[in-house]
């Protein structure tokens, strides 16, 4: 059924009001047999804390970003293909409902839905086109996923000396373990392949160590001496980089999180019942 809506006008213009939302700031999305599958709000945890993020299914790519401006302006997308994705189904907690884990070789990160049946609805259609994907063949699914950065408010010393953080003790992130750790102990620099093939990112001493067995230090890793003194977000890696910019729009554009705007676009919007309902699998069927 996909291959009948490849040329539909109506997912033509529906693709093409996801390019213009994001302006000049986005890349295109409009190519030869993608279809928009749905789209909607999700809640996705950040440094700070849970944030709303907008979210489109392609029968491809995961594309989301920050909302800027009433619900219908976004900055900061980010593309993932979908072969790359990794779902995982996660209990309720305390800070967010109705939540599952978005693991992908480069970024794995928490969302929540605003409902238990529109997250069951996000997690089936993933799977699905992502299944349908894999079946398609070209596609090799991904087998290593980055881990989840722990929020900068869940650790009030470095989690590997202990040390307390202040104004000037700053927190930084290890790329290798996600742990919230101290400058005088992440002051290595390492490859980690599977984010990123050749930048040089910062870690802890725990998994320098760790690595140095995959990489040789000419290729792989830093001195301290040879590290320059620039802050964490400073040429490390580019969802570092999308974690600074998210928390600088959160603070220049609080009054998007309340638009009473927000309420009419965060239900899940299902584009095509028609795409086929989803197939059951089971985890060796698509892994």
């Amino acid at each position: 059924m996909v291959h009948q809506l490849m040329f539909d006008p109506e997912n033509h213009e529906r693709i093409h009001a996801v390019e213009n939302s994001f302006g000049p700031w986005g890349k295109p999305l409009s190519q030869p047999g993608r279809v928009l599958i749905g789209q909607g709000h999700l809640k996705k945890q950040s440094r700070r804390g849970p944030q709303p993020k907008v979210f489109f299914l392609f029968n491809d790519v995961l594309v989301y970003g920050s909302v800027i401006l009433r619900g219908h302006w976004y900055k900061n997308q980010q593309i993932i293909p979908l072969e790359d994705i990794q779902l995982e189904d996660l209990e309720d907690s305390v800070r967010m409902k109705n939540q599952w884990l978005i693991r992908t070789p480069r970024k794995s990160f928490y969302v929540a839905a605003a409902s238990h049946e529109e997250k069951q609805m996000w997690m089936e259609h993933v799977e699905d086109c992502r299944f349908r994907l894999l079946q398609s063949g070209g596609r090799t699914p991904g087998s290593t996923f980055a881990v989840t950065w722990i929020p900068d408010q869940a650790a009030a010393s470095c989690m590997r000396c202990s040390d307390k953080f202040t104004v000037t003790q700053r927190r930084h992130h290890c790329r290798k373990c996600g742990f919230v750790v101290c400058s005088s102990c992440s002051k290595m620099r390492a490859v980690v392949g599977h984010i990123h093939p050749t930048k040089r990112m910062r870690v802890c001493g725990v998994c320098h160590q760790g690595l140095l067995g995959a990489e040789t230090e000419p290729q792989g890793m830093t001195r301290p001496e040879e590290q320059g003194t620039g802050s964490d977000e400073e040429g490390v890696e580019e969802f570092s980089e999308e974690e600074e910019a998210e928390e600088q729009l959160e603070d220049h554009y609080p009054s998007s999180w309340t638009d009473p705007q927000m309420d009419l676009w965060s239900t899940y919007v299902y584009f095509k019942p028609e795409h086929g309902k989803p197939q059951k699998t089971s985890p060796s069927d698509i892994n």
